[in-house]
C-alpha cells in the first residue's frame, strides 16, 4: 500500500497523544529480555546506530546494549543531539563510516530511527562499498516533510526548510540504497505518516510492520527483535523477514 507525497497527511492529534506509550513500550522491552535473548546472534560485524531529530545517543542506548550483547560492534554517533544536517555534520557522518570500516575491516550496518534513517539511507547511497545493509524506523523517506508532526521542529532545529534536499547528500531520498534495505514502520505512529515510512518490496527491500509508537520504536520488543533478526543475516544471502509460525502474531501483514 502506498500513497503519493501529494496524499500524505500528518498523524491525527489522537495519535499524537497516544506517543505517551512510549515509556510503557520500554517497560515492555525490559519485560521481554529474557525472550528477546532467544533472537539470533551476530558474526561481529559493525553497526552504526543513529537517533532522531533533537534525540542523541542516550535515545539509542538500550537498542545499542542489546545488540552489543548479541555480538556486535556497535558505536553511537557520537555528535550529541542531532539537530538535522547543520554544518559538519554530513561530513562527520562519513568520516564516521569509513572510520568503521577501516578499523574492524568489515562493511558496516546502519540502522536509523526516525531522522537518523534518512541519514542512514543516504550515507549508504553514497557509499555502497562500505555499507552492508540499512534498516529504518519509522524513518519518513517516501512522504513530503510536512506529513509529519515534527517539521516545524526540524525547521527550528537545523535552520535548514524541511523540503530543502542537498543533492549532494546521496540524491533522492525515496529511491531505495543499492544495499539491502528494511523499513520498520507503525500505522499508530503518532509521529510520522506511515506510508510514507515504507519502502517498496523488491529484490532486496522490504518493509515490516509493527504495533508501535514513534518515541517507542528504538525499543520496543517486536522492533528490537526485528533490527537482530536483520542483522544476523549472512553478508551476501539477505532474504525477506519471515513471518511464519509466531511472528505471524507479532507482525501484521503490511499488505492488509
Amino acid at each position: 500500500m502506498t500513497a503519493t507525497a501529494q496524499t500524505l497527511r500528518p498523524p491525527s492529534r489522537t495519535l499524537m497523544f497516544l506517543e505517551g506509550r512510549a515509556i510503557h513500550e520500554f517497560g515492555a522491552f525490559l519485560g521481554a529480555l529474557p525472550l528477546l535473548s532467544l533472537a539470533p546472534r551476530g558474526d561481529g560485524h559493525p553497526v552504526l546506530v543513529l537517533p532522531g531529530l533533537v534525540a542523541s545517543d542516550a535515545s539509542t542506548r538500550a537498542l545499542r546494549a542489546f545488540l552489543t550483547s548479541k555480538g556486535y560492534a556497535v558505536s553511537g554517533w557520537r555528535q550529541g543531539r542531532n539537530y538535522g544536517l547543520r554544518e559538519g555534520v554530513q561530513d562527520a557522518m562519513v568520516d564516521l563510516v569509513q572510520e568503521l570500516n577501516d578499523k574492524h575491516g568489515r562493511r558496516i550496518s546502519l540502522v536509523g530511527w526516525s531522522l537518523g534513517g534518512l541519514y542512514a539511507r543516504q550515507l549508504a547511497k553514497m557509499m555502497p562499498e562500505r555499507v552492508r545493509q540499512v534498516i529504518t524506523l519509522g524513518s519518513p523517506f517516501a512522504g513530503d516533510p510536512r506529513s509529519t508532526n515534527a517539521w516545524r521542529v526540524y525547521e527550528w532545529a537545523s535552520g535548514r526548510k524541511s523540503d530543502e534536499v542537498d543533492p549532494r547528500f546521496g540524491g533522492e531520498l525515496a529511491a531505495p540504497p543499492p544495499v539491502p534495505t528494511t523499513a520498520i514502520f507503525s500505522r499508530t505512529d503518532g509521529v510520522c505518516a506511515w506510508q510514507g515510512c515504507m519502502e517498496k518490496a523488491g529484490a532486496q527491500t522490504e518493509s515490516i510492520e509493527v504495533e508501535s509508537s514513534h518515541c517507542g520504536m528504538g525499543h520496543h520488543p517486536a522492533v528490537v527483535y526485528a533490527v537482530a533478526d536483520r542483522l544476523a543475516q549472512k553478508e551476501g544471502q539477505w532474504r525477506p523477514f519471515d513471518r511464519s509460525g509466531w511472528r505471524s502474531l507479532a507482525y501484521p501483514d503490511s499488505h492488509r
